[in-house]
């Protein structure tokens, strides 16, 4: 994974089972800047059972008289556009990264050569997902919705077991509902769990805009998640919560500025400000004309811009000391004008 942090444009399954679709959403994130855009792979009769019923939000989005079977048919990608896809990807310079939802799915990824496997939130407490994931020897990002710090840990016990290096495990704080209220964010807690595990640490997000993610590098994560797609209105399950094209586009510049801007944490002058010292400091200056051997005191001496002189820190290594030579009104006081 690349050192700056990681954009990952979530495509998923906003593409309606359109090919097309799914070129423009590749199209809008390479556009965009991000670094990988992410689909979902999946068969519908591996995925979900015929009787599992919608999300809420799957209901205001996409009605209840469809079945979320139903639903997620309609949305599956097969084979053949995985290729295209990801032919298509590399042609736009932007890494191809897919969610595998079954194990079956699992298996045609690693074949199709993606370099890491994104775990969503609903397979954390799926053991022989993981210990399949595990086994293909690739980094992992496992994201932690709905996940108690406990339930994560046992998912990256079962990752580690199985053959998955620590550090190529990162793992994304996440809330999976959509759209996720401000309240429920819990931004914090992604420090939490870099602390208890040891880990890369990024967040999946689901709020409305684009100021979490941002927030959320600023505290340190590697990797973002963040849903898009062509059109809010068109019909689907997470069309509403998603960003559209100049969303994305924002949020990525919102990223690499922030990245940006956190620095090396030396507290020090920047190369840009080293000109403003002596404009905006001030020096010890003469209040009056003095002349040769007086007295320096606050009678005769004041502070002022510019920084050019001697530094007011020296103010009592100045008072009571004589003029060594004629010094006019404003004039700064250098060192070699003391005596």
């Amino acid at each position: 994974m690349k050192s700056k942090v990681y954009i990952i444009a979530e495509a998923g399954v906003n593409h309606n089972g359109s090919i097309e679709n799914a070129k423009r959403l590749v199209d809008i994130a390479a556009s965009a800047g991000a670094d990988a855009v992410k689909f979902q792979t999946f068969k519908a009769e591996k995925l979900v059972s015929v009787l599992a019923p919608k999300a809420d939000y799957q209901k205001e989005t996409t009605g209840e008289v469809e079945s979320q079977f139903d639903m997620i048919k309609k949305l599956e990608l097969d084979e053949e556009s995985h290729e295209v896809l990801k032919k298509y990807a590399k042609a736009k310079n932007i890494d191809f990264l897919s969610s595998a939802f079954d194990l079956d799915s699992i298996s045609y990824l690693d074949d199709l050569g993606i370099f890491l496997f994104k775990i969503p939130s609903g397979e954390i407490t799926n053991k022989p997902y993981l210990q399949k994931i595990a086994r293909t020897g690739k980094p992992v990002v496992l994201s932690t919705g709905m996940a108690t710090l406990s339930e994560i840990e046992q998912a990256v016990d079962v990752l580690i077991a199985n053959g998955c290096n620590r550090e190529n495990i990162t793992i994304l704080h996440c809330n999976t509902e959509y759209p996720t209220p401000m309240q429920d964010v819990n931004l914090n807690a992604m420090n939490t769990i870099k602390n208890a595990f040891k880990v890369n640490i990024g967040y999946s997000d689901h709020t409305l805009g684009i100021e979490i993610p941002i927030a959320a590098v600023a505290l340190g994560a590697r990797v973002i998640e963040k849903h898009f797609t062509i059109d809010k209105l068109m019909e689907g399950p997470d069309h509403r919560a998603s960003l559209d094209g100049p969303e994305l586009n924002a949020m990525v510049t919102g990223i690499r500025n922030i990245e940006q801007a956190m620095g090396l944490g030396i507290k020090e002058p920047s190369e840009s400000e080293l000109k403003n010292i002596a404009v905006a400091r001030k020096s010890i200056v003469a209040l009056k004309n003095i002349v040769i051997g007086e007295t320096l005191s606050k009678e005769n001496v004041t502070v002022k811009r510019p920084g050019s002189g001697i530094s007011p820190m020296s103010w009592d290594d100045v008072i009571g000391k004589k003029a060594s030579c004629n010094v006019n009104t404003d004039e700064c006081l250098q060192w070699s004008m003391v005596d």
